[in-house]
């Protein structure tokens, strides 16, 4: 590792550092944009006191405002275009406001919630999407056992993923035809695989719009694709290649879906060197855009009143101890487990850390209706147990877990770390890798997993590591612990030039002027 090479970055192969301002006013004096995600940018509740919703008006329904930098950079647009954003109905206020605008960073924004029927949207949601697909593209199934596709999935398939996704793309056919701009229809992940080639069909003889989709998990190559029948997978292939761009997380990720159309979607012709596939007489240009984050917010957030207040307490759960931290959502892919056995082999391999080092776990509940999450939680929690029983002392637990969402302590947390720990089997980017070095206080240092999106920006900043590798990990946690201080403080300076340089703004940019370099 060293932070003295800055090399060129692999999102300037696509297209160069740019900054919004550069291209928003070009781009959106004569377009409108629509965004389409599972889930949308606020949700609504009826107000304290309301009455039942049935009964309740407009006036009766509050809303909060969706988290994290994909909303904020999406709906800032609010100021330079016509923006509709169109999800899913998340609560039953949202069913019955069901349209309209809402304010949103001193503009408006119109929201628009597809209704789905709560059997189709389980199909569509707990049994297609999550699992079958989030599990495949992050190659975690256990090939020889799972997954079992049977015709409980089939029916999942045609009545909810095939379903919902038909009905997304009559909803944006609607929403099109009533704007007086040509839009921009901006597909966010691997909920709406199916949607651009309904859409296709919904606007067939009228003026089409330019689709982009971004797929914010990883893209394996063919070999896992084939997992899928090949009925569910051609018909995925054909609905991504019905789009004008698809965005992926990394050069590696771009390859991966050449490659897949080339193998498994027949009469595609794939161009490695051009980035495009040319099928049913169309072409999709393939491209990646590194996810980031949003800059300006989070140091904004640093200097809150609730983040000192979630510092001080975390201060007494430290003590003098050096801090390893993790922050992750509770999932199979985020490799929590071993990245435990790893401190374990540490305590066992380096005894000279004992009773000197807190390895603090923010966990965030995710998917717990899904059985593979909840086994995941209670592996995780028996590994902590078991360490702590054999580690600890009266006056020092070796791990100590925090389970709920709260951003603003794990704010805190990020600003007193002394090691980062990303260990991730498989992450589309993972944006802690990019949060924690901005806010960090202590030069602290980061381990990335190889299979992390965020590998391809930030690993010569960073000690990299295998995620199955436990000694490795071991290893790089004794060596960030160890490492002396005039190499932690330099390589923190790269993370952060490298991380600033390429913020949230920098990613939709380079987007926006993709599609004006490619006149679609």
């Amino acid at each position: 590792m060293s932070s003295q090479a800055l090399p060129r970055n692999p999102a300037e192969q696509d297209s160069t550092i740019c900054t919004l301002e550069d291209v928003q006013s070009e781009f959106f004096k004569d377009r409108a944009l629509i965004v389409v995600s599972n889930r949308g940018p606020v949700t609504f509740h009826p107000v304290e006191g309301a009455e039942e919703v049935a009964e309740a008006d407009e006036d009766e329904l509050t809303y909060e405002y969706g988290q994290g930098g994909l909303v904020t950079a999406l709906t800032g647009l609010c100021h330079y275009a016509d923006v509709t954003w169109i999800a899913t109905a998340d609560t039953e206020e949202d069913l019955r406001w069901h349209h309209g605008t809402v304010p949103m960073n001193g503009d408006e924004i119109r929201i628009k919630f597809v209704e789905v029927e709560p059997t189709a949207y389980d199909r569509y949601y707990s049994m297609i999407a999550n699992p079958l697909l989030w599990f495949l593209q992050h190659s975690m199934w256990d090939v020889p056992r799972a997954p079992v596709i049977n015709q409980k999935t089939w029916r999942a398939w045609e009545d909810g993923y095939v379903e919902v996704n038909r009905g997304f793309a009559e909803a944006i056919a609607e929403v099109v035809r009533e704007m007086d701009a040509p839009p921009l229809v901006m597909l966010q992940d691997y909920h709406l695989y199916l949607t651009a080639k309904f859409l296709r069909e919904e606007l067939s003889d009228e003026a089409e719009p330019t689709i982009m989709h971004f797929v914010h998990i990883p893209w394996p190559g063919p070999e896992y694709w084939r997992i899928l029948p090949p009925a569910m997978r051609t018909a995925i292939l054909e609905g991504l290649c019905s789009v004008d761009i698809i965005g992926l997380q990394t050069q590696q990720d771009k390859m991966n879906f050449l490659r897949t159309c080339r193998a498994l979607l027949p009469q595609a012709e794939a161009r490695f060197k051009r980035a495009r596939v040319w099928y049913n007489n169309h072409a999709t240009h393939v491209r990646y855009f590194p996810i980031s984050i949003d800059v300006e917010s989070l140091l904004e957030a640093t200097e809150s009143e609730k983040v000192a207040a979630e510092r001080e307490r975390l201060e007494r759960v430290i003590g003098d101890n050096q801090l390893i931290l993790r922050i992750e959502r509770i999932e199979p892919s985020k490799n929590v487990v071993r990245g435990f056995q790893a401190f374990e082999e540490m305590l066992e391999l380096h005894p000279m850390h004992r009773g000197k080092v807190k390895f603090l776990a923010l966990l965030v509940p995710s998917r717990l209706g899904v059985d593979e999450y909840e086994s995941y939680l209670e592996e995780i929690m028996a590994v902590v147990g078991r360490i702590n029983a054999n580690y600890g002392a009266r006056d020092w637990e070796p791990i100590r877990i925090m389970i709920g969402h709260n951003y603003l302590r794990g704010v805190a947390a990020m600003q007193r770390y002394d090691v980062l720990l990303v260990n991730a089997i498989a992450d589309g980017m993972n944006l802690v890798a990019k949060e924690g070095p901005m806010v960090n206080e202590k030069d602290g240092v980061l381990i990335l997993s190889e299979r992390t999106g965020a590998r391809e920006q930030l690993e010569s900043g960073a000690l990299v590591i295998s995620p199955c590798d436990i000694y490795a990990t071991a290893e790089a946690l004794h060596q960030a612990l160890t490492m002396e201080e005039e190499e932690r403080k330099s390589n923190a300076e790269h993370l952060r030039w490298l991380i600033e340089r390429e913020d949230i703004s920098g990613w939709l940019c380079r987007q926006l002027k993709t599609v004006i370099d490619l006149n679609l």
